[in-house]
């Protein structure tokens, strides 16, 4: 499997600068809500330090996790496409520094220079594309060896 790949690490050079000029540093604590499922999508991060588990709700009073992100790694998709909700929650489970960026500020830039917009949203395509073979191995090895069973 490839590693996954790290949002500024892969946008070139001329365009990770011009979204860095939206960048806004924020921090988290330990066990704070970043976002709940279903809610309002309308930023993105950049994780700079810690790790933000994702989580889903599923029977019981706390959300279920199902993956965890950590140092370099993108944070939110969700505001890329309608109806603009997330489609997981997040959690710090660990103190967590991190670039904020804006949406509608981000799809703007986009929509003036589509060349960056078009670099933006391969590399993004292509964190999402690990991630759902990531997730696809998970659910084999979780679900396969139960296959066929009686």
């Amino acid at each position: 499997m490839t590693a996954p790949q790290r949002l500024l690490r892969v946008l070139p050079e001329e365009y990770r600068e011009r979204l860095m000029g939206l960048a806004r540093e924020v921090a988290f604590a330990q066990g704070e809500r970043i976002f709940e499922e279903r809610g309002i999508a309308d930023r993105f991060w950049v994780i700079r330090s810690g790790t933000v588990t994702l989580d889903v709700r599923l029977a019981g009073p706390r959300p279920t996790a199902v993956s965890s992100l950590d140092t370099g790694a993108l944070l939110g998709w969700s505001w890329l496409f309608p109806p603009y909700e997330w489609d997981f929650g997040a959690e710090a489970l660990s103190p967590v520094r991190a670039y904020e960026f804006d949406g509608a500020q981000v799809q703007a830039l986009c929509d003036e220079d589509p060349a960056f917009g078009y670099a933006l949203l391969r590399v993004i395509a292509e964190i999402l594309a690990h991630r759902v073979r990531e997730a696809r191995s998970r659910l084999l090895d979780l679900f396969a060896p139960h296959a066929g069973r009686p």
